[in-house]
């Protein structure tokens, strides 16, 4: 699997981990039924500690790009879940979440502008 990290970048070790992995599920480049290496091998190809590997496979699996089959191994999930669905669910939860602090639309779309560094 071509992943790897920096580990002199500004992004954290789970960052790159997370998004390279996501994007190559994405892309297809991991296809439905691929399996992961375990999440000891994979810490130390890569170098990092278990919980980084481990922090991103329960991410990845809450969002359902991956599900753990228990001894038999961790594999790309056949699941709907998409990245667009994934934001769509983590948009909701953040507008409902402006609403019950009395922000309006605006002053919350601010804070989302602020955070892409827009």
């Amino acid at each position: 699997m071509d992943i790897s990290v920096d580990h002199h970048t500004s992004s954290t070790l789970y960052e790159q981990l997370h998004s390279q992995l996501l994007e190559r599920i994405a892309n297809g480049a991991l296809i439905v039924g691929t399996k992961l290496p375990t999440v000891r091998q994979f810490a130390a190809d890569l170098g990092v500690a278990t919980y980084t590997v481990a922090r991103v496979y329960r991410a990845l699996e809450a969002d359902g790009f991956i599900e753990t089959r228990g001894r038999n191994g961790t594999f790309v999930s056949s699941g709907t879940d998409t990245s667009r669905s994934v934001l769509q669910r983590a948009a909701n939860e953040y507008a409902a979440r402006a609403r019950e602090l009395g922000l309006g639309p605006d002053e919350a779309l601010g804070y989302v502008r602020t955070a892409l560094g827009q």
